[in-house]
């Protein structure tokens, strides 16, 4: 089966581009002498997880059901971060995961003797150094995060109880998102500059994602100086954990114009749904990009694309074709591999997209479909 016969809507993953990443950050780690984890909150195809597992050095989760999943279907480092545990869950984590971040001195103190001689213990900081200027919504160090612990809140804590930071083996920041080097490079300056004296007591940093290492203009050469210099000063074993650089530009959302609405301006209304299908557009919010398509009024033909269901500012973008498009035309939405599967839903009982993998001959092969049992699952 060819991406055009696949039925629609259906997320198609494409392998060659997926090697492609992986070749690149295979190269990191061989270069930079680094280990490279993938961010499953990014990307969860587990099908692909042997291919992957065969470049990249393990899984980083979010909690409890990712790690299972890095553990059962890769089965190789499996590392995990949340803003905070649950007391009935921990003790799985622990042995599930070879690294457990904590968010807070409170929960470092809680459950760090339960992690011990299980797992390696680490500690997230927060360096203030906002380098975020589109995407607020990711943004880790803005004023007022919940996430990671501040060097006034690091050096309070520390003050009240000394012996909290013996038995912890890492440190860990994330302040990126879809970002060049040259913005890690600003952040681990404010990392030196801060939490310096520490990183000479951690046998590990985890430098987080948001790395967008496998885009065209991505100044991968600054990424090793950057690992590399961390690495000799301090002595330190250096994790990334992208997510979006594993699967960048290697997947496709196929739909079907379903009718045409004329109100003002032309309006398709397609299979695929913003806020079922590709969540981000909506809560980013982004422009996706289109086979085939332009800017509004850059070719021959505008329309605004919308989905079937009720929301009203469901609404995907406006594009334009040299075609004119009717009912029973295809569209194939491009970079649909990252936080799309991981992130839909069912809103309006639409269904979920089938998923196909394409080899590099252009064939297509399902992975899985999904009916009416998936949606009623999710519900009582």
């Amino acid at each position: 089966m060819r991406l055009h016969e696949v039925p629609t809507p259906a997320y198609v993953l494409d392998e060659a581009r997926l090697i492609r990443n992986l070749e690149i950050l295979k190269r990191v780690q061989e270069e930079a002498g680094c280990r490279i984890l993938l961010a499953q909150k990014a990307f969860s195809m587990f099908c692909e997880y042997p291919l992957i597992g065969s470049y990249l050095a393990g899984t980083t989760a979010s909690g409890l059901y990712e790690a299972r999943l890095g553990r059962e279907e890769m089965g190789k480092e499996t590392h995990v971060f949340a803003p905070a545990y649950k007391e009935s869950e921990i003790d799985e984590i622990a042995d599930i995961c070879d690294h457990v971040i904590f968010n807070s001195f409170s929960q470092l103190a809680k459950y760090k003797a339960r992690c011990a001689g299980r797992a390696s213990v680490g500690l997230r900081i927060n360096p203030e150094c906002s380098t975020q200027e589109d995407h607020a919504i990711y943004d880790p160090c803005a004023p007022g995060s919940r996430l990671g612990v501040t060097l006034e809140n690091f050096e309070e804590g520390l003050r009240r109880a000394p012996d909290l930071l013996d038995g912890v083996d890492g440190l860990h920041f994330h302040t990126l998102c879809e970002q060049n080097s040259d913005d890690l490079e600003r952040t681990l300056q404010a990392v030196e500059e801060k939490f310096g004296p520490y990183l000479r007591r951690m046998k590990w940093l985890n430098m987080g994602g948001g790395h967008h290492i496998t885009r065209e203009d991505y100044d991968v050469e600054r990424l090793i100086r950057c690992v590399r210099h961390m690495k000799e000063t301090y002595g330190l074993e250096i994790y990334l954990e992208p997510g979006e650089a594993v699967a960048l530009n290697a997947g496709y959302l196929a739909c079907e114009v379903m009718d045409v609405v004329e109100n003002g301006i032309t309006v398709l209304i397609l299979d695929a749904s913003a806020a079922c299908h590709m969540p981000d557009v909506l809560e980013m919010p982004y422009r996706p990009p289109l086979r085939d398509s332009g800017k509004p009024g850059e070719k021959a033909h505008t329309y605004r694309l919308s989905s079937c269901t009720c929301l009203a500012g469901d609404v995907i973008g406006d594009y334009s074709f040299d075609r004119e498009l009717r009912p029973g035309g295809r569209l194939y939405f491009e970079d649909m591999a990252i936080y799309s599967m991981v992130k839909n839903n069912t809103f309006n009982g639409v269904g979920l997209p089938a998923i196909y993998v394409m080899d590099g001959d252009g064939e297509c092969r399902l992975v899985k479909a999904f009916g009416y049992e998936d949606f009623k699952g999710r519900l009582s």
